[in-house]
């Protein structure tokens, strides 16, 4: 069955007339005739009938009409799927925490959609066990994560290694010492639904220390560094989040934490060639801020 005469029939099964059918087309009648008696005797079933001067679909006309009209909407939508293969076009889901949001994607995001205007991209805001789940489960496209991620159909690619440190207000490090802070203060910390808390863990562990009390405050590097700053506690964060606090002194060092966040994209393995993922995966990696820390210095 040719599409060719599909089509033919959809198109005099809107106009019924054969005249502004054929015109439409840009067939002469007769080729439009021709095509008609072919479906008709391929279907075994006469399509139209005419009453007086009118054209009307017999009934089996009219359930043909139905099919090739559901027939043609899934090949324009295939067509359009097509498309888009060609370039980047459409939605695409970025799941990343409240911090990477902020200080990190707005300006990233707008310069994308300057070069690639076709395309809409929406913020989720989730932290990053959240982002990976979202993720594996198609609601976001990419995430932004910082933590490792050892699922086996995921692809992961690195963006920055930042330090870690365990801080507290320089009002407080004025006048205790280490001990006094341990053993005086509580422990600021995220939930344990945060990938960070898995480094406070291991921190903790590895020097054989416990915080004598903990205050868990969720998962936002902005609450707990407004916690430290109000002389609430001391917590570890990293280098990021406090820079501008470490220059003008407000936040004090008092240990530098072996390991560091590592900064990356995930997006699924099997969608690694989708437009909007390919583009926004490249791009994101030129844009992304690179470089030694300077805080050093600092300590």
């Amino acid at each position: 069955m040719e599409l060719r005469n599909l089509k033919t029939f959809q198109v005099v099964a809107e106009e019924l007339n054969l005249t502004k059918a054929a015109k439409r087309l840009g067939y002469t009648q007769p080729t439009l005739t021709l095509q008609l008696q072919a479906l008709e005797k391929e279907l075994n079933h006469t399509l139209l009938t005419r009453i007086g001067k009118k054209t009307l679909l017999t009934a089996a006309g009219q359930k043909l009409k139905g099919h090739v009209d559901q027939l043609f909407d899934l090949i324009d939508e295939m067509e359009k799927d097509m498309e888009e293969l060609h370039g980047p076009a459409g939605v695409l889901n970025v799941a990343a925490s409240e911090y990477y949001c902020r200080h990190h994607l707005s300006p990233i995001i707008s310069k994308y959609m300057e070069m690639y205007s076709n395309v809409r991209v929406n913020l989720l805001p989730l932290n990053s066990v959240h982002g990976i789940q979202s993720v594996k489960d198609r609601v976001a496209d990419i995430a932004i994560i910082a933590s490792d991620c050892n699922e086996m159909d995921i692809k992961q690619t690195f963006l920055e290694e930042e330090k870690t440190f365990l801080v507290v207000s320089s009002g407080i490090s004025k006048i205790k010492s280490l001990e006094e802070i341990y053993s005086q203060y509580p422990f600021i910390s995220y939930d344990k639904d945060c990938s960070f808390s898995s480094i406070i863990d291991r921190y903790f562990k590895s020097n054989e220390l416990q915080p004598q009390s903990m205050i868990v405050v969720g998962g936002s590097d902005e609450t707990i560094k407004r916690a430290v700053l109000n002389g609430t506690g001391y917590a570890i964060l990293g280098e990021n989040i406090m820079k501008n606090e470490l220059e003008d002194g407000s936040i004090t060092i008092l240990q530098q934490v072996d390991e560091p966040i590592i900064t990356s994209m995930i997006n699924l393995k099997v969608r690694a060639e989708e437009p909007n993922i390919q583009t926004f995966n490249e791009f994101i990696r030129g844009a992304w801020k690179h470089g030694e820390s300077s805080l050093v210095s600092l300590l």
